[in-house]
């Protein structure tokens, strides 16, 4: 069953296979805190700046546009800054748990991958198995949350033959 559902507003997404591409990286994230891909929910948006730029005012009070955003179903935090928040529990597989939802624009991914000298296929990677772990409760506001998610972020990466993006 897919874990993805993945809906395209950027024809240009399509060129790139995003739908393939998110369903690896959100099935690489949730094994890489130990999750099962079974019985879970994600949707993801490709969009272009302009969308995003709109979601990141009417959510966060930035205008302006940014890589990704991310909106869990659920608070699921850490209770102390360094700790691993609490796992979803899977639904059954005709009522999957929905973590929520990502968006990505394509502007500021081709222009970052660009200025970082990555493939654009393995920056959207990286920045998908970020949302999903946004999804999943982690954080990078305070130092310990941050040192933990990029942990996690590198390991998931390399199991998918991305190199470190830090």
């Amino acid at each position: 069953m897919e874990l993805v559902e993945t809906l395209i507003e950027d024809a240009r997404w399509d060129g790139l296979g995003l739908a393939r591409l998110a369903e690896r990286a959100a099935r690489a994230a949730l094994a890489g805190v130990g999750l099962s891909g079974e019985g879970f929910a994600i949707g993801l948006m490709g969009c272009d700046d302009a969308r995003i730029a709109v979601l990141n005012a009417d959510f966060r009070g930035k205008p302006q546009p940014t890589n990704v955003l991310s909106w869990p179903s659920e608070e699921r935090g850490a209770e102390f800054a360094g700790e691993a928040p609490d796992l979803p529990e899977p639904g059954a597989a005709d009522d999957p748990e929905s973590l929520g939802d990502i968006a990505i624009a394509w502007e500021t991914c081709a222009a970052e991958a660009e200025a970082q000298g990555k493939p654009m296929g393995e920056h959207v990677t990286h920045l998908i198995v970020h949302g999903v772990l946004h999804l999943l409760g982690y954080d990078h506001i305070e130092d310990e949350d941050a040192a933990l998610m990029e942990g996690l972020e590198v390991r998931i990466l390399a199991s998918l033959g991305v190199s470190d993006p830090y």
